[in-house]
């Protein structure tokens, strides 16, 4: 069972100028427990005023004195990594520093352009059900990662819009490449 589904807890936020992190008291703590159709306004550091990044339920923040942890954490908040998660099984895999985070976006891209070099290579659709079956099994990987909106026909004779799959997975590698570039931007 999730650890988030029983209680609620508050979000940790991070000011990375003063280098500390707080908890902010839910909406519906200050409201009295009822749910009102307010949004929460942005979380302002206590000390220097400045607005907080919302790292999740998940996240531990370092020493206030570990400068090279935090310019990671800002690097990792401002490449849109946090520790959001529904408590099952964590956050997933962080990298330490910046040469891991950029080793990590370079196995996503190679993975990324597999996929579009699949796409790009496909002709036709099989018609046949064996046909269909075999392509199924053999590129499996392939076909059920693409949003629904480019498969069509029926579960028996399935057809996919190889030449928008494309085009999705070139985007992908294109925002993991701008990733990669603000990575090494940041640690300059």
């Amino acid at each position: 069972m999730c650890r988030y589904a029983m209680t609620t807890y508050k979000s940790h936020y991070a000011c990375f100028n003063c280098r500390k992190t707080f908890k902010r008291r839910l909406l519906s703590d200050i409201n009295g427990g009822q749910s009102k159709d307010e949004k929460e306004s942005p979380a302002k550091c206590p000390e220097c005023s400045s607005l907080m990044a919302n790292m999740g339920l998940d996240f531990e923040s370092p020493k206030k004195t570990d400068i090279k942890a935090w310019n990671h954490i800002s690097t990792l908040y401002k490449v849109g990594i946090t520790f959001h998660s529904c408590g099952c099984s964590g956050p997933g895999y962080i990298p330490n520093d910046s040469k891991a985070l950029i080793n990590y976006f370079e196995k996503i891209k190679e993975h990324y352009l597999e996929h579009q070099h699949f796409w790009a290579q496909r002709k036709k659709d099989p018609e046949i059900q064996c046909d269909i079956a075999k392509d199924e099994y053999q590129n499996a990987t392939f076909l059920y990662r693409i949003p629904k909106e480019m498969k069509k026909g029926s579960k028996k004779k399935p057809k996919y819009d190889a030449r928008n799959a494309q085009i999705y997975w070139n985007e992908r590698v294109v925002q993991i490449e701008e990733k990669i570039e603000k990575v090494k931007i940041l640690t300059l």
